[in-house]
């Protein structure tokens, strides 16, 4: 089962960096910043189940690895403004970074899984990834925000310079 999962997670990091290359190449949106987030979300429904419940120390320690890692990302993540619309900026280190989370997270779960029992071990990790996306997308949407209004500066001020005619 460890294994397998493993090989899931690393398909996934795969996917998630074809995507994430793709995703330069069209605009980005509020929308596309927030909705990943929101439905991974729908996940935390595997707490219903006992065998998912973990401690709050393990809470804890979960969303602390989650929001450092999240500072990789973060740091990795730029936009920039072309052709007046926002683009995700293309990062070197991404690939880099997703690809040692990823090794990371093999290793940890390989370690983890001979003490701590494999359901609970399965909502830590859960834990931990949403506590790493959701500070990411929150820096990102920020950085969009300031983005869009500094657009909006703009086009007020090309407007203004394109009415104002000399006398």
């Amino acid at each position: 089962m460890i294994w397998a999962s493993s090989v899931a997670a690393v398909m996934m990091g795969i996917a998630a960096f074809f995507v994430r290359m793709r995703a330069a190449k069209k605009p980005t949106t509020a929308k596309k910043i927030i909705m990943p987030p929101l439905f991974m979300s729908t996940g935390a429904l595997m707490f219903l189940f006992p065998e998912f419940r973990v401690t709050w120390l393990e809470l804890l320690e979960a969303t602390a690895v989650g929001m450092v890692f999240s500072l990789l990302l973060m740091k990795t993540t730029n936009f920039e403004i072309r052709d007046d619309a926002i683009y995700l900026k293309r990062s070197k280190a991404f690939p880099i970074i997703l690809m040692t989370l990823l090794i990371v997270r093999i290793i940890s779960k390989l370690v983890l899984s001979t003490t701590i029992d494999i359901g609970e071990l399965g909502g830590m990790f859960f834990i931990l990834a949403f506590a790493m996306i959701v500070p990411w997308r929150m820096a990102m949407y920020s950085q969009y925000i300031k983005l869009k209004r500094q657009m909006s500066v703009q086009m007020i001020d090309t407007t203004k310079k394109s009415t104002i005619r000399p006398i």
